[in-house]
């Protein structure tokens, strides 16, 4: 019972934070171009800028979200959820106060630093939370169900984007990050104590005694990353898991870089219009995740349900590319019904590779690797949306990033086909391996 009330806490506490996140991304397109081209459609500027953010963001996920993860192991999922939470309300803050252009760099600048800290936290934090109070034959249902709550956080925030005003928009953002840390603190319980893990410890074997005990000391100097490399090194399935993982956030940072300056250029949406086709996003990924994926998971198995999501994100991307009337894309949208299976699938693949006390860091090496296809996929793709939507393009196809973005997910996919079930999981302790080293 106290476990269902942690996580209902947990839940509300996602659900609160991805609002604040999700409701003020309709209107950052038309923000960043009014702040660098005013009065227009199509700005290569802002698409590059866009790109140079999420390339920075992503360097610094690579290294703090495995810290991270590391850091809650020993200090507790609720102490290290404070951080993001709190840091993430100042640059709301900055645009609800003001949208002008110093304002809007003020804002990029800051927004920049902190989630190189922050990006991502909240979601990895919360997967290791799961992780600590569900069992292994429950997890993927209930990794889908975490994710259907930030799907319906998304629903609702950009549904209340549709109606509020843009400076309203990011007043109720602020507020509502400044609601979710408050309710965080005051109702979520911890789930897991240094105490904990120190006398559960000695329960676990490891299989990472067998990796290699002699690395760079750099790697020494930060535990998580020698972490990742014993998992990498130890784990087949988890190596499998952590390439998919990484064409999968090559697709989808490829995804999120083109298709609003897409739209934007190809059909002249406007913040009600973005608002719309991501509601539609958002209620398809709600009904998979929160009622689809509890009855296909255990039916069909995490291996087979990742591959059928990966399957219908690359048709869905790939339809995105070739859309020729502004009605197509609110079509695509509904494709996500069925390509939000992959990633609660694979983040329950990886979580059965290691110890019921470390999962903060096997979520932190996962979304460290994705963090890091964050940083490859803005220099590939910024500059192919760029040029495609520009006069310059070699040949008529805007959508050419979207392309590119599908074939990287066909090629998670390919990889996705190639882990199967693994009927003897034995779970082990990073931590027992880096004692075991001299």
């Amino acid at each position: 019972m106290e476990k269902n009330c942690g996580l209902s806490h947990l839940f509300m506490t996602v659900f609160l934070s991805c609002f604040s996140t999700f409701m003020v991304i309709p209107p950052m397109t038309d923000i960043t171009l009014s702040a660098i081209c005013p009065g227009q459609d199509e700005c290569s500027l802002a698409i590059y800028l866009t790109g140079v953010q999420q390339a920075i963001v992503g360097l610094g996920s690579l290294v703090m979200m495995p810290v991270l993860g590391n850091l809650s192991d020993i200090y507790g999922r609720k102490v290290v959820l404070t951080l993001p939470m709190t840091l993430s309300i100042f640059p709301l803050a900055i645009l609800a106060y003001s949208r002008t252009k110093y304002y809007f760099y003020a804002y990029y600048v800051l927004r920049t630093l902190i989630a190189m800290i922050c990006e991502g936290s909240v979601q990895c934090l919360a997967l290791a939370y799961v992780a600590d109070n569900v069992p292994e034959s429950r997890r993927a249902s209930v990794f889908g169900v975490l994710s259907g709550i930030a799907s319906s956080a998304f629903v609702c925030g950009n549904l209340s984007a549709r109606f509020l005003s843009t400076a309203s928009t990011f007043q109720v953002a602020a507020a509502m990050a400044v609601i979710a840390l408050v309710y965080m603190k005051m109702f979520l319980p911890e789930s897991i104590t240094k105490g904990n893990i120190c006398s559960k410890k000695s329960e676990t074997s490891c299989l990472l005694e067998k990796a290699p005990k002699k690395g760079f000391q750099f790697f020494k100097a930060l535990p998580s990353f020698s972490d990742m490399l014993c998992l990498l090194k130890t784990s087949s399935t988890f190596l499998q898991a952590a390439i998919v993982s990484f064409f999968v956030n090559v697709a989808q940072v490829g995804l999120e870089a083109s298709i609003l300056f897409f739209l934007k250029a190809q059909f002249h949406f406007n913040k009600n219009q973005f608002a719309d086709l991501l509601i539609i996003s958002g209620i398809a990924g709600s009904i998979s995740q929160l009622l689809l994926m509890p009855i296909l998971a255990p039916a069909f198995g995490e291996e087979k349900l990742l591959s059928i999501g990966l399957f219908f994100s690359c048709l869905h991307m790939l339809l995105y590319s070739i859309a020729w009337s502004s009605w197509v894309p609110y079509a695509c949208a509904m494709i996500s019904i069925l390509s939000n299976f992959a990633m609660p699938c694979l983040k329950s693949i990886a979580s059965k590779q290691i110890g019921p006390n470390e999962q903060g860091k096997v979520q932190g090496c996962i979304t460290g690797i994705s963090s890091f296809a964050s940083v490859v996929s803005p220099l590939i793709f910024s500059p192919l949306t760029a040029l495609f939507l520009s006069q310059n393009a070699p040949f008529h196809y805007p959508g050419f990033g979207l392309a590119c973005a599908a074939f990287a997910s066909m090629l998670a996919f390919i990889q996705s086909l190639m882990i199967k079930p693994d009927e003897n999981v034995t779970n082990w302790s990073v931590n027992d391996s880096n004692l075991a080293e001299p």
